[in-house]
């Protein structure tokens, strides 16, 4: 029942941003990420929903949901925790490759949500390194989070890395994306890594029109234990 209901849930939320996006973007995505099977971590997230769109004025939005399982359920068994991020960037001039950046997380459970100011680079943007990073296929970002508002007295800060390649003379169909978010001056405890690093790298393979089979490599350092988890599964790509 809970699956049947994410899923409804998910599809009402594509309705209504492609709604959205046909009047408000001039450009943009949305995929849904399945992962039947994890390897390590069974209550690692299961769905991922993104979408990103290209607004007027030199804005962008980006956003990402991740739906994930209770502790010992099998994949897609019981899914009852949510992470979410939502993004507003501003370029700060037609040609510049620096965004100002805000970032609102929200998730599951009491007195965890954080809010973050700072900019992006897109180093592939950038006039110095256009053409070699074209000529590899490859897209590069770095998201500095300066400023963070959460309930951590510490003086907390992130590098967020989100990369894409493409393999045109191999295979048009394959690509390698993902991110590295490197966290700093944050204090766990004494059984966890001090300034954490998450990241996942998806290798995606095109089945047929807009479905890919995904095989995904996790690192979650905010973890005790089963810092590494495998996802394999399925996603659904709409561009416009």
């Amino acid at each position: 029942m809970i699956i049947r209901m994410s899923l409804c849930l998910l599809l009402i939320m594509v309705n209504f941003q492609l709604h959205a996006a046909d009047k408000n973007s001039s450009g943009g995505f949305i995929d849904v990420n399945v992962y039947p099977y994890l390897s390590d971590v069974d209550n690692d997230n299961t769905v991922t929903f993104n979408i990103g769109a290209k607004l007027k004025n030199r804005f962008s939005y980006f956003g990402l949901t991740n739906f994930g399982n209770e502790k010992g359920e099998t994949a897609l068994g019981d899914i009852n925790t949510f992470y979410t991020e939502q993004n507003i960037r501003w370029q700060v001039s037609e040609k510049s490759p620096i965004d100002l950046t805000l970032q609102m997380n929200f998730r599951s459970g009491d007195d965890n949500d954080r809010h973050r100011l700072g900019f992006r680079w897109r180093i592939n943007d950038t006039q110095l390194f256009s053409s070699a990073f074209k000529a590899i296929n490859l897209s590069w970002s770095i998201n500095f989070h300066l400023k963070q508002f959460d309930s951590v007295s510490e003086n907390v800060w992130q590098m967020e890395h989100v990369f894409r390649m493409t393999f045109p003379t191999l295979d048009k169909r394959l690509y390698l994306a993902g991110f590295i978010d490197h966290t700093f001056n944050e204090n766990l405890s004494a059984n966890a890594a001090n300034n954490p690093m998450v990241g996942e790298v998806q290798l995606g393979y095109r089945l047929v029109e807009n479905l890919f089979f995904i095989l995904e490599y996790r690192v979650n350092e905010y973890r005790r234990s089963d810092v590494n988890n495998m996802a394999v599964g399925l996603e659904y790509l709409i561009k416009w």
